[in-house]
């Protein structure tokens, strides 16, 4: 049987928002996992063939992988939740499972259309539109979606969301939704977005092992 890793290895692309909500949650645990960044078109054959699916993240325990975004959040979380993510209301697993459904959906069809068939891509903007303005009042009132400070529900959609806004940033800030727009304009100032982004070489059979996160590295 394959023993565990000392330390996990991470299969990741930066860009990705399921791979950018793994990292905030390894990083607000405090974990560090050796970062092998992939570029899509090119996938390591040893991350093939630990997850064959070949969908970034992907997390290599050694004795065990886990090649889900959210699941990777909770095994994390597991460890160690210093900042209290997981103390969050019953609506926060309901917010969650709206981004991950609906507006992801709606999402890859307003970002992607071409790739659809008879796809409308402002329907389908209007559509996620409509689920981000159901948070959008308790937003102008907390900092975060249940109070003062961010949980799983933030952090497990914000990244979606950001990739929402750069559809068209002009139409995104053009909006009549405060709230949102405070929320994600909070998260991309915050330590918790800079020290996902930190920038890594392309991972190739051979390279010295890289850690993540790494405060040396650059961030731009």
């Amino acid at each position: 049987m394959t023993e565990a890793l000392d330390t996990p290895i991470l299969y990741n692309f930066r860009r990705c928002p399921y791979a950018m909500r793994a990292r905030l949650a390894l990083v607000s645990a405090g974990l560090t996992v050796e970062v092998r960044e992939i570029i899509l078109r090119d996938k390591p054959d040893h991350m093939l063939e630990i997850s064959p699916k070949g969908t970034v993240p992907v997390l290599w325990l050694g004795d065990r992988v886990i090649d889900e975004s959210r699941d990777i959040m909770d095994w994390a979380l597991a460890q160690n939740d210093p900042a209290g993510w997981l103390d969050m209301p019953t609506a926060g697993n309901d917010w969650i499972a709206q981004i991950e459904g609906p507006f992801k959906s709606a999402l890859d069809r307003y970002k992607y259309a071409t790739r659809y068939d008879d796809v409308d891509a402002t329907e389908e903007r209007d559509t996620a539109r409509d689920i981000l303005m159901t948070v959008d009042a308790q937003l102008c009132h907390h900092d975060w979606l249940f109070g003062d400070t961010p949980c799983l529900a933030d952090m497990a959609t914000i990244t979606f969301v950001r990739q929402y806004a750069n559809v068209d940033r002009a139409w995104f800030d053009a909006q009549p939704w405060s709230g949102v727009k405070s929320w994600l304009e909070r998260f991309l100032a915050s330590d918790q977005f800079a020290n996902i982004m930190q920038k890594y070489p392309r991972w190739q059979v051979g390279d010295p092992s890289i850690y993540f996160p790494d405060a040396n590295r650059s961030e731009t």
